[in-house]
């Protein structure tokens, strides 16, 4: 591996490997479990699917519904020392 790949490029792969990893995650995501998205035959000969619950349930997941209870702030500490209320 050595005279392949230098040590200044583990980063950039690491970072690479990680954002591949995300989009593999949210295709195979979106393949499974969204409602819109029919791999089965009989799924798809219907025209116009009546499944407004099972669109919610895949819309308002578990960690939506986490982040609503927390402030919109990426960095609070920091936020709150240059704000000055430590």
């Amino acid at each position: 591996m050595g005279r392949w790949m230098k040590p200044e490029v583990y980063p950039l792969l690491a970072a690479m490997s990680f954002v591949t990893g995300m989009c593999v995650f949210q295709l195979t995501r979106n393949v499974i479990l969204n409602p819109d998205v029919r791999i089965n035959k009989d799924h798809r000969k219907a025209g116009v699917l009546d499944n407004q619950d099972e669109g919610e349930k895949y819309a308002e997941h578990s960690f939506r519904k986490f982040l609503r209870t927390r402030p919109p702030e990426i960095m609070p500490a920091v936020n709150r020392f240059f704000v000055g209320k430590e």
